[in-house]
């Protein structure tokens, strides 16, 4: 089932209704779901679909050849001689009709041919300006085509006419495919799969969330088993390295040194391994809202599926690998609530753009994002889950709890307490709770009149 994708979907049709040349990028992390959006994209339109392969020039040459004459009625021969052939023919095919042709994994083909985009310069700039083709280049290496496709110094840049960074779906619309699933059971699996369609297709919504997390995680044939480590040995040179660094920020060493204390490796190498995970998707770089030092900046694991698995599968393997997927499940049902309070926090943020779009939040956006620092007045290390700034003076401070009783007034007067770190000229707060906010809590908020009290089964 496809779904979501409403907003990409409809300016892929606006550019297509053009009829002139167009040169859409398409880029996002492995299993996000760009090829499918694609597909759906192209069907019923005349369109030349190709995925490069991470191999030689000529074996995707001969691909790339292929693509073409199965899509291109009338166009003879068993493969071109040359990409500049090629890229010359799919001009003839655009001058006649609106042609729609997709390079996919376009990062393979410039690495078996690193004259690629200097040839589809010449070819955009001489003769595809003058035809119906629309071309979509397409990638899972966010760093490559941010650098070398959309970046200042390729030879393609102010040659796309759009760009789409494809990111996974967030919890409201993946909550459309459970209807039959509890609200808080669709959070939890929504934590497991990180919005990702490729994993959320396989949540069965009709079986309990134990027997989910059994079924992908928990046996040797699960799906998502293997699925950190495929990835990995599909992208990375010397795996084990990046197994080694995220299983060390899965526990919570969030800096260079710390991480390469924990894995024996040389901080100067941790620093390119986690730069190349941060472009593959599954790392971040996180600074407190606002901050600027680098002396600030964490790493964390931003893909949700990689952070369940490394949580929980390490320290589980034997009993997985000799089908113990029961004792294995008990030993990690405890933890799973600690594990969402994250996760929560990411449908939080999620919840307040969407409030923000409807016309419903009295603080505009402008940056979003949680804080953590010293608090000079006690000097102890204080955390604030959610700042919605304005950049003018306004800002809302939020506390997100995924616990499993009310949410209390001392909640709220920590959060007052915490905001007086920020010199704002406008301040209101907002909490969100898991089961709801005691009495307390109620007449509190009712009291300040600057309060927004959301518990989750609103959101």
């Amino acid at each position: 089932m496809f779904i979501g994708r409403t907003a990409e979907m409809s300016e892929l049709n606006r550019l297509y209704g053009t009829g002139s040349f167009e040169m859409p990028v398409i880029y996002g992390r492995r299993r996000v779901g760009k090829t499918r959006l694609i597909t759906e994209f192209i069907q019923g339109k005349k369109a030349i679909y190709f995925q490069a392969r991470r191999t030689n020039a000529e074996a995707n040459l001969h691909g790339f050849s292929q693509a073409i004459l199965a899509g291109a009625v009338g166009a003879a021969g068993v493969s071109f001689r040359s990409f500049d052939e090629a890229f010359d023919a799919l001009a003839a095919i655009a001058r006649m009709e609106r042609l729609v042709v997709v390079i996919d994994e376009y990062p393979y083909l410039a690495q078996s041919n690193p004259e690629i985009s200097s040839l589809l310069q010449d070819k955009i700039d001489h003769l595809y300006k003058e035809t119906r083709l629309m071309l979509i280049l397409c990638g899972s290496s966010l760093s490559f085509m941010e650098e070398q496709v959309l970046g200042y110094e390729s030879p393609l840049y102010g040659r796309r006419t759009a760009q789409f960074k494809i990111m996974p779906l967030d919890f409201t619309t993946t909550l459309g495919l459970w209807h039959s699933m509890g609200r808080e059971d669709a959070a939890v699996c929504y934590g497991m799969t990180g919005g990702i369609p490729a994993y959320i297709e396989k949540v069965d919504p009709a079986v309990s969330l134990k027997d989910n997390i059994k079924r992908l995680f928990l046996t040797p044939a699960g799906y998502l088993f293997e699925e950190p480590s495929n990835l990995l040995l599909q992208e990375c040179r010397n795996p084990e390295q990046y197994d080694a660094i995220v299983q060390a920020i899965a526990q919570g060493r969030s800096r260079i040194s710390e991480i390469a204390s924990s894995t024996g490796i040389p901080a100067s190498n941790v620093k390119s391994y986690v730069d190349k995970l941060a472009s593959l998707g599954i790392v971040e770089r996180e600074l407190p809202l606002n901050e600027t030092s680098n002396k600030r900046a964490v790493y964390l694991l931003s893909d949700q599926m990689f952070r369940f698995w490394y949580k929980f599968v390490p320290q589980n393997i034997g009993l997985i690998q000799n089908d113990m997927a029961e004792m294995a499940y008990k030993r990690i049902e405890p933890h799973i609530s600690d594990y969402m309070g994250t996760v929560f926090e990411l449908i939080c943020k999620q919840y307040v753009y969407e409030l923000a779009r409807a016309g419903q939040l009295d603080v505009v956006p402008a940056s979003v994002g949680r804080w953590w620092g010293t608090d000079n007045r006690t000097h102890t290390q204080e955390e604030i889950d959610l700042i919605v700034d304005d950049g003018e003076g306004a800002a809302l401070f939020a506390e997100c709890k995924w616990r499993n009783e009310p949410a209390g007034e001392d909640v709220l007067q920590k959060l007052v307490y915490r905001s007086e770190l920020f010199r704002r000229q406008r301040k209101s707060y907002a909490l969100f709770s898991k089961r709801g906010f005691t009495q307390g809590c109620l007449d509190a908020a009712e009291s300040r009149g600057d309060v927004k009290l959301i518990s989750f089964a609103e959101m």
